[in-house]
């Protein structure tokens, strides 16, 4: 916390002495590099476009294309902040580079950052490739920590490049990219808020990596080749208990009001009540989709609210970050404060003592007009999951139409 305290004054520092820049940052492409370890560096490209003094970073991690256009200048100070999400880089610059740290401030977490001007791959390679990944993977992150945990790895190569994902129970590591350098795996992505890289050494049937997550994590995993492998059933995870058959809850809004589901705009009505974090990407993913549906399929007798468990630190924080994202991407339900301070899943629980568990964010609980729980779906598979997540929108659609229908 010192150090993060340390870095945050020297900014204010910079901004409120000093006059604004007049160096203007290249654009076209650069490479990022974030440093996980001592010895690993997360790499990720990105495109610099300026429109007037307004400057976009398109970031791209498969076929993922993120947006990030939020800059402050100070002489040679700059600081990028996240779509949607609290982070930030900060540090300094010239035309054609960048040096400081991407810093989320309620976690305590800094990561070393900087970024070069110029055409160069993602990661470099000096081997033809001698294995082909594409395929499915039994995978076992953690195997030998306190805390396995099984996974998904759904891939495609073409030459030596791949891209992919793992999936677990609690959801998707997003979209990833990278290469197969000889038998080496690389793989890695930065979305806003995940700085994931992957590496491993493969053959044909098996691979051993790492898996970094940020500089605060560091798993090992092991993988084999398993076409017909499948996790467990994302409608079976978390359940409401003996002796309680309805959901209770009664939490505010940005505005201070309490809503609850005895509220008479809910009587009635099929209800999601999704359980989420606007720090979490695959929350993210989710809330795209919900906002997606209801515009395209409006109906008086469905709606949606969101329980938020956030992690920032104050309740005025958590509410910042809670309209940042209604405004960002449109979301027009209610999302209420359920948790600040933390987003631990066993605090979460507390406040929804009818659920065994809360495994995973997002969850999303499926309440039909008589207020009965119907289903209870434990995370999110993405787009990044391809045909899992389109098996998941047509399960969706007849779930909601069954439930509409009674």
């Amino acid at each position: 916390m010192k150090r993060l305290l340390i870095l945050a004054l020297l900014f204010i520092a910079m901004i409120s002495c000093e006059e604004k820049s007049e160096t203007k940052l290249k654009l076209g492409e650069w490479l990022a590099n974030m440093k996980v370890s001592e010895d690993e560096m997360l790499p990720f490209n990105f495109t610099l476009t300026r429109n007037g003094d307004n400057y976009t970073i398109e970031v791209r991690n498969a076929d993922e294309l993120i947006l990030i256009d939020e800059f402050e200048f100070y002489n040679d100070s700059i600081k990028i902040q996240m779509p949607i999400f609290e982070g930030y880089i900060a540090g300094t610059y010239t035309e054609d580079g960048i040096n400081g740290n991407f810093i989320k401030e309620s976690l305590d977490r800094v990561v070393p950052f900087n970024a070069a001007f110029g055409e160069k791959p993602r990661f470099e390679t000096v081997e033809k490739p001698k294995v082909n990944i594409s395929g499915v993977w039994e995978v076992n992150f953690d195997y030998d920590g306190e805390k396995p945990y099984p996974a998904k790895g759904i891939f495609t190569q073409e030459e030596d490049r791949i891209v992919g994902t793992f999936r677990t129970n609690t959801g998707d590591y997003r979209y990833l990219e990278g290469v197969v350098d000889g038998s080496t795996l690389k793989l890695s992505t930065f979305d806003g808020a995940h700085v994931f890289l992957f590496k491993a050494e493969a053959t044909d049937t098996t691979l051993n990596g790492v898996f970094y997550s940020g500089n605060h994590s560091i798993e090992n995993f092991k993988a084999k080749r398993n076409e017909g492998f499948e996790l467990a059933d994302s409608n079976s995870l978390t359940y409401i208990k003996e002796g309680y058959d309805k959901l209770a809850f009664s939490f505010p809004d940005a505005n201070g009001k309490l809503i609850s589901l005895t509220d008479d705009e809910f009587a009635d009505k099929v209800v999601l009540v999704q359980i989420m974090g606007t720090w979490c990407p695959n929350c993210l993913d989710e809330t795209k989709f919900y906002v997606d549906y209801l515009k395209n399929n409006p109906n008086p007798d469905l709606k949606v609210i969101a329980l938020a468990f956030e992690y920032a630190t104050t309740k005025e924080k958590a509410f910042n970050g809670i309209n940042r994202l209604k405004e960002r991407i449109g979301v027009e339900y209610p999302i209420l404060l359920s948790q600040y301070g933390s987003s631990d899943k066993g605090l979460a629980n507390e406040k929804l003592p009818m659920l065994n568990h809360i495994l995973s964010y997002p969850t999303t609980i499926y309440i039909d007009k008589k207020g009965g729980i119907r289903k209870i779906h434990t995370g999110f598979n993405g787009p990044a999951t391809l045909e899992k997540h389109e098996e998941f929108k047509k399960e969706f659609n007849q779930t909601i139409a069954t439930l509409l229908s009674e």
